[in-house]
């Protein structure tokens, strides 16, 4: 697949590659966002989009500020339907400006710990470095504005990975490619969190050392 990082179209169009061959998500289930430089405005995933088959014709351009179609330069307002889940990206961007990235999957791990009342496991220090602490919104009707508002709210104090109960999950970055090692990461800590469910030692599993956690947000902060 071709991908050219100069634009964000194309940057979340790899995105939606990927994780539809890591198995994150099937059909056309599933969304992308990405902020506009200097404009209130995003690119977003059309209604009924595979993220596997996106092109940059098969994203609409969204002002942030009142969700109706945008000018971007000289692109005209789109004619095609964003996503349904349009009003769960503009209330995220809204609550959070430092934002420029919203990636929403339906990965099968963690929606499994989901419904089995499991949280997911810090393991690694990756996945305390990119997902730092992962929340659950409590089950709302996927589209609707109580869904948007309530996930808002819960990330509005800095949490960047979300699982939306019974739903999917959304994670975000201050860039495409952080949202994506995100959504990545999430998975991967469902992963081991639900191996060692099945093995029944669970209660065994350590999580990453609290040293390296408190690290993330010291002075000495690290980087991986």
């Amino acid at each position: 697949m071709n991908y050219v990082p100069g634009d964000l179209r194309d940057q979340l169009a790899h995105v939606g590659y990927d994780v539809v061959q890591a198995g994150l998500v099937c059909g056309s289930g599933g969304n992308l966002s990405a902020r506009i430089p200097d404009e209130d405005a995003i690119w977003v995933t059309a209604s009924g989009s595979w993220l596997d088959r996106l092109s940059r014709s098969t994203f609409a351009p969204v002002r942030i500020s009142d969700g109706a179609p945008a000018v971007v330069g000289a692109i005209p307002p789109a004619r095609i339907e964003p996503t349904s889940e349009l009003a769960l990206h503009l209330a995220l961007y809204r609550a959070r400006p430092d934002i420029n990235a919203v990636v929403h999957l339906h990965p099968q791990t963690a929606l499994l710990l989901d419904a089995l009342g499991e949280h997911i496991r810090i393991v690694t220090t990756d996945h305390a470095y990119y997902l730092r602490r992962v929340s659950t919104v409590p089950f709302r009707l996927p589209g609707s504005t109580e869904l948007a508002a309530l996930t808002a709210a819960m990330a509005a104090d800095g949490t960047d990975c979300l699982v939306l109960s019974q739903h999917g999950c959304v994670v975000m970055g201050d860039s495409v490619e952080l949202a994506h090692k995100r959504a990545r990461n999430l998975e991967e800590a469902a992963s081991l969190t639900y191996r060692a469910l099945t093995a029944g030692r669970l209660e065994n599993l350590r999580e990453c050392p609290e040293e390296f956690l408190e690290r993330l947000s010291g002075p000495t902060a690290v980087t991986v």
